[in-house]
């Protein structure tokens, strides 16, 4: 509809002579000023200084002539806004289209016949899921499905850490500590503490014993040659450890990976990839190799991409990573997912990569997130230890669990299901709901709000729809789209803006568009369900008021689908 709105001004332009107009339609903040609204006349206005409302009103009786056949009324407001009132007919249309299409609504080709790829989460074997892997993990799973929902192929990457000195650290810890070595038949949960405790020991000596510092260092040039059978069993045995246990996170936050890239394997290429540019990219510099991104953007400065003994560092590998991810699947788009504190390290990376691999810089775009904290402004527990993505994680479906106790839900069986649901929920919605490149503040009491703004308030509605339709279903009434009431209710007209939402969203990389929509949908739903009996054998338009019931929760379910959450049918 927007665009046949674009069609019909563009139509009356040409007709006045006004053509090649560079004008906006785009729904208007408040729903009392229209569906759509236009700044074109203004724009016009501008060009050939004139009236702004006189402009306006010139289009508009050109408008009427051939506006579509869904808008209803159009209007002239404030300075010159030219404002789009559909029809009951449009919004009757758009409930069956809903029905119709179930989890093809919203759906759209902004990315058809693109192969993208994203990579995100990233963390270290040997050490803990942190916070940021968690926060990384929630964005680039919601970036991947709004990619899919809008016709991409997607293929999903995860860069781990598997080399360098906390590994080293940790092997340390775990040569000290040989005789409390988990056996192989130990729960993963006790492994994963036992090289956490070890990682902890190794990075304290390290820090404290200039010796135990060196003894380190040297063995990380053995875990990096893997010179060392006995240290090569230690490393295998905890970096398998280590990689099992992300994936029952992974399995618990609802993502699955196509591709796993070990920083081990990247180093090699990284290193000769360098190498065969010194001179026109790379120079040399204090026995290292450096990048002058300077030289190509004075905002850049130098990095280092080789160090003093030969060996690649992050950016010499990050540079061979986006060739061995190409070569594993020509992607048209590859989405990068890290923190922030890395934004200007990945801006001098892209500098170098327009000059060593300028087919793929492009097609490589890094979104970095902030940052997250608590309103105490410390990450750390009531006992003192640093709070993990993990121990968030879980924390999250512990008071999803204990809420439901507290308001007396029985769901028997799918009690845990529900609470591991609703507590995933309200974590991916308090780190969504807001761009992504801002710090946040995370309250773990206001991420359970049933008031709104939260993703159990999201979820709740669509539990709470579910159970409308069941009863629906119980008392013979079948959702239909034929007969509707004559007045068009707040929620119809919120449901016309889903597919912008979500087309706002994918272009420009950012899921809070639709955690804003499904809120504003939510309220909507809720206030209309307080005034309305939905349910009603006697009432001809009950079976209208059901459909528009299935249509939201339908919308709800795709939206939270596009960030990563499910809808459950039951709270």
């Amino acid at each position: 509809m927007q665009e046949r709105i674009r069609k019909a001004i563009t139509e009356a332009l040409e007709t006045l002579g006004m053509s090649g107009v560079d004008f906006s339609v785009e729904h208007p903040g408040e729903l009392e000023h229209g569906d759509y609204a236009s700044n074109v006349a203004m724009v016009v206005a501008k060009q050939a200084g004139e009236n702004p409302r006189e402009c306006a009103l010139r289009i508009l009786a050109e408008l009427e002539k051939h506006k579509p056949a869904e808008v209803e009324k159009v209007e002239i407001a404030g300075p010159g806004f030219i404002n789009f009132h559909l029809s009951r007919t449009f919004f009757s249309d758009q409930v069956k289209e809903v029905l119709d299409k179930r989890d093809d609504w919203g759906k759209n080709n902004t990315l058809a016949g693109k192969r993208v790829m994203v990579e995100y989460t990233d963390p270290n074997p040997f050490k803990v899921f942190h916070i940021g892997h968690l926060m990384t993990n929630i964005i680039g799973e919601s970036i991947a499905c709004l990619s899919e929902f809008g016709g991409a192929e997607v293929k999903r990457a995860n860069y781990y850490g598997d080399v360098g000195i906390h590994i080293a650290k940790a092997i340390w810890g775990m040569l000290e500590t040989k005789s409390q070595m988990p056996k192989d038949d130990a729960p993963l949960a006790v492994k994963t503490k036992y090289l956490g405790d070890a990682y902890a020991l190794g990075s304290k000596r390290f820090d404290e014993d200039k010796a135990v510092g060196e003894e380190i260092k040297t063995l990380n040039k053995k875990i990096y040659e893997r010179s060392d059978e006995a240290i090569n069993a230690l490393y295998d045995a905890g970096k398998q450890w280590s990689l099992d246990h992300f994936e029952t996170i992974y399995q618990t936050l609802g993502t699955r990976f196509d591709f796993y890239f070990p920083e081990s394997e990247v180093g090699g290429l990284g290193q000769e990839v360098v190498r065969k540019n010194l001179g026109p990219i790379f120079e040399e510099s204090d026995g290292a190799v450096v990048f002058h991104a300077e030289k190509h953007d004075d905002k850049l400065h130098t990095r280092v991409f080789l160090n003093s003994q030969g060996l690649p560092t992050y950016e010499a590998k990050e540079l061979a990573l986006a060739k061995i991810k190409y070569d594993h699947y020509p992607y048209d788009l590859s989405v990068i997912v890290t923190a922030n504190e890395i934004e200007v390290y990945f801006k001098v990376l892209i500098a170098a990569m327009n000059l060593v691999f300028p087919e793929l810089a492009p097609k490589t775009l890094h979104k970095p997130h902030g940052m997250l904290r608590l309103p105490t402004g410390k990450m750390s527990s009531r006992t003192g230890n640093i709070i993990t993505g993990e121990s968030l994680l879980n924390d999250s479906i512990a008071l999803a669990e204990s809420k439901m106790q507290e308001a007396g839900r029985n769901l028997g069986d799918e009690r845990e299901k529900v609470a591991v649901t609703v507590g995933v929920g309200a974590l991916k919605y308090a780190i969504l709901k807001q761009a992504i490149g801002k710090n946040i503040i995370y309250d773990a009491e206001k991420s359970f709000s049933f008031e709104g703004d939260s993703g159990p308030y999201l979820q709740y509605t669509h539990a709470r729809i579910a159970s409308i339709l069941r009863k629906a279903e119980a008392e013979g009434v079948v959702p239909s789209a034929t007969i509707a009431p004559g007045g068009i209710s707040t929620v119809e007209h919120v449901l016309n803006r889903f597919s912008f939402a979500i087309k706002r969203a994918q272009t420009e990389y950012e899921p809070h568009y639709v955690v804003t929509y499904l809120t504003e949908l939510a309220g909507a739903f809720n206030s209309w369900y307080a005034q309305e009996q939905i349910v009603n054998k006697e009432d001809k338009y009950s079976p209208y008021k059901v459909a528009v019931a299935q249509a939201v929760a339908q919308t709800l379910k795709n939206g939270l689908w596009c960030l990563g959450i499910k809808a459950p049918e039951k709270m």
